[in-house]
């Protein structure tokens, strides 16, 4: 839910990067670009829009088509090996980030820049080496980035609510098998839908067209992709630096102005990681984060203490944020599920119309190739529920058509706004197995997992079917690229969950790691399966007030022109920050205001470097905390 707001904001954020790039014709021309007027309900960003058509009778020039190169080397061992090693390095970084904020980031632009500097500068030094192609790279970055994106199989999410609620932890091999077969299965439900989806030409996909036009500026324009990676580098290693000093030489303090304000988690929190994300997510999250922390923590967390609502346990001091946590999620669940929800109906509805009118569908007719390629993951995610969770056999083959609809419904929605609705689609999925089968925890988490952890991956894929679409690859090889990456990503994934989270009944849903996605998830199955009736009065009131709040602005947001919808407050990130202590808040609203006011002083600069800088500032302190905690951990023991 919260990675949906995200992915938005980079897109929004990383845009007129790529338009002033097309107006200095640094950027060869989009061979898409001549599309039709799409549906009245469309929201994709302005520059997606296409052209207005030329007047009857006068004949325009034909825009010259990118200088695509053929396909030399593409599924090469030198592309899979250089992807599975950044994906190794990359991977542990939307861990970290996804059980400290709930948000992840897409690593294609890391993997690519990376990838062209490695291979390219090794091709000038040495004669005998070939050049890095752009299939290669585009294979690189595709591993790279579906290991990075493993998380959405349920690691930052499902998997730790069922460990809270049910006090049972998966192994290490059980966990990776588990988390590997649910993006499995979005993977070849991608490959189905892909003939029909990419033939719409309703559909832009425009997160796959940024990483596309990245890509082809990154060979179009050699130098400047170098200088991008020395920021990355630089960032990275400067957040990097940071961190170790305050886990091993000395800790940064917390500084707080009073005692008061320290216990309702109003500290200075010196990560760079905070402010890199700050930088990503814009000026409109940014904002709505401070007014967020400022109302939940500054406003009712003082007024939730002074009626007796939440008790502290006596003498206590520092940050509360455990105990205030378990009364203000509620509201901030409430209102993150309800906007989102709404949200997604409206596009599903113009989504319809615009099938309807445009005679689309959904679903390619299925072949004989690839039959036994969607036979083996269904296998395998059934028998995986039925043995790992002791899910009934038939209630776990009710998933599978489940998984395929909302996986296509995601997808679509991608396709049409290049916003995943992963979030919304898990909280459908815990829904419909509430409804299904009521009061039964497992069910409604692992089963909600399949279908949710299937369309992360499907929309993934989707994305790099589009850019390999564009350039000529080769669908099967982009298909065997994902595999190799999510079977990387799940081994180093699970191994990287368990380094920062060995214990998560008493680690998760504290100030060190809120993990947001993790309460959300648990707040949902908690009320299907117990009641709202479980609940004191005060917290199924604020459950009624924010969801009624989190509708309106869902539907304003999804209704109102984009001029209009961006001065609204984004209800994801206002309910987020109910979850985050407003520490974390506040150092994301720092990064994001600092953004702003130097893209309004030095604006081509900014567009030049801001997301490549904050990329390295989140990778150099997430890896780094990976690292710590293994050591750490193998210290003590």
């Amino acid at each position: 839910m919260t990675q949906v707001t995200l992915r938005r904001e980079v897109i929004n954020f990383f845009e007129p990067v790529l338009s002033d790039a097309r107006r200095k014709n640094i950027i060869a021309r989009r061979p898409y670009r001549p599309i039709p007027e799409p549906s009245s309900t469309s929201t994709l960003p302005s520059t997606y829009a296409p052209q207005r058509p030329p007047p009857k009778g006068l004949r325009m020039p034909t825009a010259p088509t990118p200088q695509i190169p053929p396909v030399q080397r593409e599924l090469s061992l030198r592309a899979v090996i250089t992807g599975i090693v950044l994906g190794i390095l990359l991977t542990p970084s939307n861990v970290y980030a996804g059980l400290k904020i709930g948000w992840s980031f897409n690593m294609s632009i890391i993997a690519l820049l990376i990838g062209y500097a490695i291979w390219q500068g090794l091709a000038k030094r040495s004669p005998h080496q070939p050049p890095w192609t752009l299939h290669e790279s585009n294979i690189n970055q595709t591993v790279a980035s579906a290991a990075a994106s493993i998380i959405s199989g349920g690691l930052v999410a499902p998997i730790p609510a069922y460990t809270l609620l049910t006090g049972q932890q998966l192994d290490a091999i059980p966990m990776m098998a588990w988390v590997f077969s649910v993006s499995f299965l979005g993977i070849w439900i991608a490959w189905y839908l892909r003939p029909s989806l990419l033939n719409d030409t309703s559909l832009k996909f425009p997160e796959g067209m940024a990483t596309l036009e990245t890509l082809l500026h990154i060979y179009n324009h050699g130098r400047e992709a170098a200088t991008r990676l020395k920021v990355l580098l630089n960032a990275a290693l400067l957040s990097g630096l940071a961190k170790w000093i305050d886990t091993f030489v000395w800790a940064f303090p917390r500084w707080s102005p009073s005692a008061s304000l320290e216990r309702l988690t109003f500290t200075a929190d010196p990560s760079l990681l905070l402010v890199g994300f700050g930088a990503i997510i814009g000026i409109r999250v940014g904002v709505t984060l401070l007014l967020g922390a400022l109302l939940a923590w500054g406003g009712l967390a003082p007024w939730l203490l002074a009626q007796g609502l939440v008790t502290l346990p006596a003498g206590s001091s520092g940050p509360q944020f455990a105990a205030l946590v378990e009364w203000l999620l509620w509201p901030g669940v409430s209102l993150m599920v309800c906007s989102t929800l709404a949200s997604l109906a409206i596009r599903l509805w113009g989504l319809h119309r615009s099938t309807k009118a445009n005679s689309g569908t959904i679903w390619a007719v299925p072949k004989a190739g690839p039959a036994l390629g969607l036979l083996s993951s269904i296998i395998l995610v059934v028998s995986l529920q039925a043995l790992l969770f002791g899910i009934n056999l038939w209630m776990a083959l009710l998933t599978i058509p489940l998984a395929i609809c909302l996986a296509a419904v995601a997808a679509r929605v991608v396709g049409a706004t290049g916003i995943p609705p992963i979030g919304a689609i898990g909280q459908l999925s815990q829904l419909s197995f509430g409804i299904v089968a009521p009061g039964q925890v497992t069910i409604n988490l692992m089963s909600a997992n399949t279908a949710g952890g299937s369309a992360g991956q499907c929309t993934d894929l989707m994305n790099d079917f589009k850019v390999g679409k564009a350039i000529g690859a080769t669908p099967r090889k982009q298909l065997v690229a994902q595999t190799l990456g999510i079977f990387g990503g799940s081994i180093v994934g699970v191994l990287a969950y368990m380094a920062l989270i060995p214990d998560p009944q008493s680690m998760l849903l504290t100030e060190e790691w809120p993990a947001p996605a993790v309460a959300t998830w648990k707040a949902v199955a908690q009320t299907l399966t117990h009641g709202l009736d479980s609940l004191s009065a005060s917290i199924r009131w604020a459950i009624f007030i924010a969801g009624l709040t989190g509708l309106l602005l869902g539907v304003l947001d999804s209704t109102l022109p984009a001029r209009r919808a961006r001065y609204l407050p984004s209800a994801a990130a206002l309910g987020l920050a109910f979850v985050l202590p407003a520490s974390v808040s506040l150092m994301m609203a720092l990064g994001a205001l600092l953004t702003w006011t130097v893209s309004c002083r030095w604006a081509s600069l900014t567009e030049r470097f801001a997301i490549t800088a904050a990329a390295g500032l989140i990778a150099g302190e997430s890896i780094t905390g990976v690292g710590a905690s293994l050591w750490q951990m193998f210290g003590n023991g």
